[in-house]
Formats: structure tokens, sequence, C-alpha cells
């Protein structure tokens, strides 16, 4: 029994999902590898009661709205549900949210968008369909595929949603030509930026900018419980032990074949590096680099790399690299959202945020088009997303 949005007293469909989208954003941090959720309940124009996933292993947003609703002495009976992704159907590391809705005499339950997940797609609202609850689905479908994008995209594609975040001048400057960078942007675009990495189940980076930079790759300023687990490419393991991104958290070292460092298991936090391997099946098959390198090594081949991480349930891939790393993946056809942040700024000569090839002739085409654009302070936020991807 599927039914079109419709108005609850006065009351459109589109708002209360838009409530229940907003619920689901304050597990923008903490819900990884899960998607985030938010479910309300509404009669007769009265919200009756809510609740968002926060954390895998923790309740669902259905089962912590009911939870809600018991707080409050509220009944759900006759009810209608506005979920921001269809209720599961299987038994994971908790019961089937579907099934649970049942019980509560909910007359109906509104999705904005069906669960790319295997295990439900669909599977859901079919439960809920034989139990005779009305169902209604594509409510801001949109914008909850957006909110969810790195879950939709491991799932839909088998490999994490990979964003990249450069700081530019308005003439495409990063760094002066002796290498000064800091800062182009404003502290409030570098604030923005450290949002943006706590939303990431990754921050991805190369060793050119480990050398150079010698970055602490975390969340800084934001209050956040859970810090993105940081991956560096670095084909020949050149990082240094000293390495200050190395020192805590979780390090994944993506490799090209190379033998693991001995000083790795003695390191303090041995515990948290991990290494990859990730090269090439052929030397001259490898994806978004330079095939062949030192000593006629195979480096690092970056679609590999994407298909391991979504097998260790990584959703989103922040990236923030050098000119290098950065061309690599667009070269390749790897990277679905960029983020540039350009300050009001001219420095001339200077290095670029992209090593690209030079063109001949410009395209007819390009698969890229703006998303949104916001000042940030003094700077202005330009996001751009590949126009074939999910968004």
């Amino acid at each position: 029994m599927m039914a079109t949005a419709q108005e609850q007293n006065g009351k459109h469909d589109i708002d209360w999902m838009r409530e229940a989208l907003a619920l689901a954003w304050r597990g923008q941090y903490t819900t990884t590898p899960n998607p985030r959720v938010g479910c309300i309940f509404v009669k007769e124009g009265q919200l009756l009661a809510q609740g968002f996933h926060a954390k895998a292993g923790e309740g669902h947003a259905e089962v912590q709205a009911m939870a809600d609703a018991t707080a409050r002495g509220v009944s759900l009976e006759g009810s209608t549900a506005y979920v921001t992704l269809e209720p599961c159907a299987h038994h994971g590391r908790t019961g089937p949210c579907a099934e649970a809705l049942i019980p509560t005499g909910v007359k109906r339950v509104v999705v904005a968008t069906l669960d790319p997940n295997p295990l439900v797609a669909g599977k859901g609202m079919a439960l809920l369909q034989a139990a005779g609850v009305e169902t209604a689905q594509g409510v801001l479908e949109t914008e909850a595929r957006w909110m969810n994008r790195g879950f939709f995209s491991r799932m839909e594609r088998k490999r994490p949603w990979v964003r990249l975040k450069v700081a530019t001048s308005a003439d495409g400057v990063t760094a002066l030509n002796n290498g000064v960078s800091q800062w182009i942007t404003s502290p409030e675009a570098r604030q923005d930026g450290h949002h943006l990495r706590a939303q990431a189940c990754a921050v991805l980076t190369g060793i050119g900018t480990v050398k150079a930079d010698n970055p602490q790759l975390n969340v800084r300023g934001i209050n956040t419980p859970r810090q993105p687990i940081k991956v560096v490419v670095d084909s020949f393991f050149e990082i240094a032990p000293d390495a200050t991104l190395l020192q805590t958290g979780e390090i994944w070292i993506a490799h090209a074949n190379a033998q693991r460092p001995a000083w790795i298991d003695s390191h303090p936090n041995s515990t948290g590096i991990v290494t990859l391997n990730v090269a090439p099946t052929l030397p001259h098959q490898a994806h978004g680099v330079s095939s062949i390198s030192k000593a006629n090594k195979p480096k690092t081949d970056l679609a590999l790399l994407l298909k391991q991480l979504a097998e260790r349930g990584i959703n989103e891939v922040h990236l923030e690299a050098g000119f290098g790393l950065n061309g690599s993946f667009l070269q390749a056809g790897l990277v679905d959202e960029v983020v540039q942040y350009i300050a009001p700024r001219f420095l001339g000569p200077g290095m670029q945020a992209f090593r690209l090839p030079e063109l001949t002739a410009l395209p007819d085409q390009t698969p890229w088009q703006l998303h949104s654009h916001t000042s940030i302070g003094p700077d202005l936020k330009v996001v751009w997303v590949r126009s074939t991807e999910t968004h």
C-alpha cells in the first residue's frame, strides 16, 4: 500500500521529513560505518516522539524514537513515522526495526529513501506492507542520499565517496614557490575544514605531504568523540617512525608490496598502525598513478586502495594531499566531490592544487557541476560534484 506525500493536519510530509533529516544530522560525526538516520512519530499534527542513530551497535533511529515515546508516556497507535532511511529488516548488532515498528500500532511509515544495503533493499517496506501498514517513499530523497552519500557509495559502487579538499588563493595558488602555505585561507575556513574531517571515516594524504608538512591529520577544535582513521599513501614505506601522525590514533599505510619495516612492531603506537598492500596486479595496470617508479617497482593502485577501504567499512574519504596525489585521484576519476576554499588574495606564481597533463584542446563537456557556494569568514567555499554521481 504505497502512498504519496500528503498533508498531516496542515503540515506537509516534506516538512516533517525535513525535521527528521535535521535530527539525523546529529549523528554526523559518530555513526560510521552505519548511515545517519532520524525518525519522528507524528499524530494529528503533533510531534509525539523522536530519535536518531548515534553510533554503530546502539539503537537505530526508530528504536530510539520508540524509547522516547515510552519515556514521554505516549502511545504510537495510529501515528505516522517519518524515517530518513528505510527501516532495516535483518538481524545485525540490533534487531529489525521494521518488525519492531509493527506492534506499536503505527498507521503509516514514510521514508525518504530505500536502504541500498542488500540485506534490506525494500525488504523493510515489504514487511510493513504485509502487516497492513501504509507506506510512502521518496520524500526528500535527494537530500537523504546526499547526507549519506558515503554509505550509498560503499553499498552501490563498492568504494567510498571521495571528497578532495583544497585551499587556494583567488588565482589558484596553494603555496608559494618557496613552499610557504600557512595560512592562505582564514581561521574560519580552516575550522570548517575540520568539520569535514570529523564527518569523514578516514582522512587520506600522501607521503609527500607527510614529509613536507609533518601534519597531525586529526580533528581539532571540534567536539567529536571519534577521530577519523588516518590513511597515508606511501608506496615504499618512506614514512619516518617519528612522524607526528603515527604517534596516536589508528593509521593505515597503503604501500605497493614493499617490505614492512621492522620498526613498526616496536613502535609505541604499533597496535594502531595497519599496513595495506595495494600494489597493482601488473606493473602497468596501476589506476591513477604512474605505475613504474623507484627501482622499477609499481606504485600504489588507488582504485584498489578504495576497494580495500570500502571492505573495511569506510564510507567517506576526506582527501587532503599535495598536487601530485590530488592530480592522480582526479585523473583516475576517483574524486566525487571537490571542496575548494578560495581566499580573496592574488599570490602570483606558486604551486597549484593539482598536477594534471597539459591539454591541447578544451573538452566539449565537463563531468563537474557546481553544488553549492558559501561565504566562510572572508573566504568563499565552493563545492563541486561529479554530475554522474549520486548527490
